[in-house]
């Protein structure tokens, strides 16, 4: 089989037709076969992800075909998502260091930051903004990169997440961003932003314990949340007034658990995001909405857990 393939194309072609006949799931960057093969093969030899076409009818050394196949073994065999293969995934045109500390960068809010948040700001002044629910740092990371003059906060309960966001912001050299622990907005009292962008966990119940092996190294704590996928989308939709500045702007990520919002709160104005590829479960919404219908929010969020009743802060006198 060695002596077969011969080129980089051979070895690419022959991990993307393994994959697919091993059945694969793909989703983590990647949504198919034969850009994952891609990503393994170059990482194997060392070559950059944009390599030009020509260079793929290259002849590989018998040593590197090993390296090769290698990799594709443990991806069929172990079903370790590539990125996790690597310990590389690509976010809004920065290389991010990731690993299971944290889930592999994939959000389609890079679309909105290399867009410059438009036409969603609307031309607004940005100073501050947070990344809620960090993770790997990545959209944190990419705000700050993409807008130099914004000061950026990236927030998360996991320590092992918040140490993967500080190795990225060292590799990246992102001086404009701090990360903070917080149990969503608990830590981050008297801290007021222009625009808060989260992608928090968003996947039932029922969907993470069905999910492919693929997603079983990343941590569940990013993924789980509740019987509709809301127990934190709801709290942040509850706080975020606190914490926004008076023309702010929530941009939050729910994936399929949008269709259950919107039959809990068909009367908040939500903006859904259209990207390139689709509807994808982002929506917008301004900070005057969620104060005009923060009775309604607070009664969802609230109801979630008896224990919110006792931990949901109180807003200032005349806020809602």
């Amino acid at each position: 089989m060695t002596d077969e393939l011969q080129t980089i194309i051979d070895l690419i072609r022959y991990g993307a037709s393994r994959f697919n006949a091993a059945g694969l799931t793909f989703g983590h960057s990647y949504d198919n076969a034969l850009d994952e093969a891609t990503q393994l093969v170059l990482h194997a030899l060392h070559l950059p992800h944009d390599l030009p076409p020509v260079y793929g009818q290259s002849r590989v050394t018998l040593a590197e075909k090993e390296d090769v196949l290698k990799l594709f073994l443990r991806r069929i065999e172990e079903r370790i998502p590539a990125a996790y293969l690597t310990g590389e995934a690509w976010f809004a045109g920065l290389s991010f260091k990731t690993d299971a500390r944290a889930l592999v960068p994939r959000s389609p809010i890079a679309e909105l930051i290399e867009a410059g948040f438009e036409p969603w700001l609307g031309g607004r002044e940005v100073r501050r903004a947070l990344d809620l629910c960090t993770g790997s740092g990545c959209i944190a990371i990419a705000m700050g990169h993409h807008n130099p003059d914004w000061q950026v906060d990236g927030v998360d309960i996991s320590d092992d997440a918040l140490a993967l966001s500080a190795e990225n912001k060292a590799r990246l050299h992102a001086e404009n961003v701090r990360f903070l622990k917080s149990d969503l907005f608990a830590g981050l009292q008297g801290e007021h932003y222009d625009l808060i962008v989260t992608n928090p966990p968003y996947v039932t119940n029922d969907e993470t314990d069905a999910l492919p092996k693929e997603y079983s190294y990343e941590p569940e704590l990013g993924l789980r949340a509740g019987d509709d996928g809301l127990d934190l989308a709801l709290r942040i939709l509850r706080d975020a007034p606190l914490h926004l500045t008076e023309d702010g702007l929530l941009i939050c990520e729910v994936g399929e658990s949008e269709r259950a919002l919107t039959r809990l709160l068909p009367e908040l104005p939500l903006a859904w995001i259209e990207f390139k590829v689709g509807q994808m479960g982002v929506f917008v919404v301004e900070c005057r909405d969620l104060v005009t219908y923060h009775a309604r929010i607070r009664e969802l969020a609230d109801a979630r857990d008896p224990a919110l009743r006792a931990a949901a802060p109180s807003a200032p006198a005349g806020l809602f």
